[in-house]
């Protein structure tokens, strides 16, 4: 129970990867204050949690705006008495931000900075005096491989921002115990932890499958786990192993054995 007598924030944790992030920190002790914008979703995750035992509430906002992110984090710590970890894991590309097609080039990259990158950065800078007071924690903000590529418009920029947000985090929190660092998923399938009966499977890592919400939830509980306690300002990649491979090479890998380069290897005999 790495994280008994904790208190962590999670953005986003009603529904995918948020969710996944909330139910393992509630199995490892913690008790959690989730936010995010569809009420429906976050009443069902509540009770979900609760149903595991978990010491939880849901705060309906949305965090690209200062003053909403400012009363999650207040009412968090008036509720839990104190906050230890930070997950900034609320945003989302152009749609789930609100952009539509009517929008000017501004209008479209605001809505998505301010539900990637705002949101992050008004959550992340009202709790640093908690964590402060707290003695100390961790703050972790989900970024994406999108970072890499140019093919995801202004989510690409927000993503990247987020990454050198918890950078410039990292320096400022180093004098207070606080550490911040970054999670940066590839594709993950998220249907069955939004609890859909849509099937949603992409041939994307080496391992020949998608990512797991829990694949990312278990970084982040690492991160912000004391078993982080000397990392900081970085970034974790959780791909499968996606982004050391063009992907254009993915159709190779599946017929042949990339293993065969190293055969010498493997018939070496020790002893």
């Amino acid at each position: 129970m790495r994280f008994k007598d904790k208190v962590a924030i999670v953005t986003g944790g009603n529904s995918g990867i948020g969710r996944s992030i909330v139910r393992r920190f509630v199995k490892e002790g913690a008790r959690v204050a989730l936010a995010g914008r569809d009420k429906a979703k976050g009443a069902d995750t509540v009770a979900e949690m609760r149903g595991l035992g978990g010491d939880v509430e849901f705060y309906p906002a949305d965090l690209g705006k200062e003053a909403a992110a400012r009363e999650v984090v207040e009412a968090a710590a008036r509720r839990f008495g104190r906050i230890d970890v930070v997950v900034n894991n609320a945003g989302g590309g152009a749609k789930k931000s609100g952009v539509v097609r009517q929008d000017p080039p501004g209008a479209r990259l605001d809505k998505v900075m301010a539900s990637n990158l705002g949101a992050a950065y008004y959550v992340a800078s009202y709790a640093m005096p908690h964590l402060r007071d707290a003695g100390g924690g961790a703050i972790v903000n989900i970024s994406s491989t999108a970072t890499f590529h140019g093919s995801w418009g202004s989510y690409c920029i927000a993503k990247a921002a987020v990454e050198a947000l918890s950078r410039s985090l990292a320096v400022e929190g180093a004098r207070h115990g606080v550490r911040a660092n970054s999670v940066s998923p590839g594709w993950i399938d998220t249907a069955a932890a939004d609890g859909s009966d849509k099937t949603w499977q992409k041939d994307a890592s080496l391992f020949g499958r998608s990512g797991r919400p829990e694949d990312i939830a278990g970084a982040v509980l690492f991160l912000a786990s004391d078993d982080a306690a000397f990392i900081t300002g970085t970034t974790l990649i959780v791909d499968g192993g996606l982004t050391i491979i063009d992907y254009s090479s993915a159709d190779w890998f599946k017929r042949n054995d990339a293993s065969t380069m190293f055969a010498s290897l493997a018939d070496d005999k020790v002893g």
